[in-house]
């Protein structure tokens, strides 16, 4: 079973007042579609969501129509609020 892994990168820096430290330049968001249309998430390196049914549909929607920089403000969107300060730093 192989599955298609997209790297989201940047081109160019950009000015956007959402990510004002500039977190998202260092591209820490990636995203893989399975064969059955699941599309799991992740944050350097690891996986952290999976989504699925709908909201998988939608996602696949969205982020095809947008830019590189855009695209790393959706996954982060999307991924939510799962940091919490017990992770393990690799």
């Amino acid at each position: 079973m192989r599955a298609t892994r997209l790297k989201v990168t940047m081109s160019t820096p950009h000015d956007d007042p959402v990510d004002q430290r500039g977190k998202l330049d260092e591209q820490p968001f990636d995203y893989q579609i399975t064969k059955d249309n699941r599309v799991l998430l992740f944050w350097q390196e690891k996986h952290i969501k999976t989504l699925a049914g709908t909201e998988a549909r939608k996602f696949i929607d969205k982020i095809e129509t947008l830019d590189e920089a855009e695209a790393q403000l959706l996954l982060a969107k999307v991924t939510g609020n799962f940091k919490r300060g017990n992770e393990r730093r690799d």
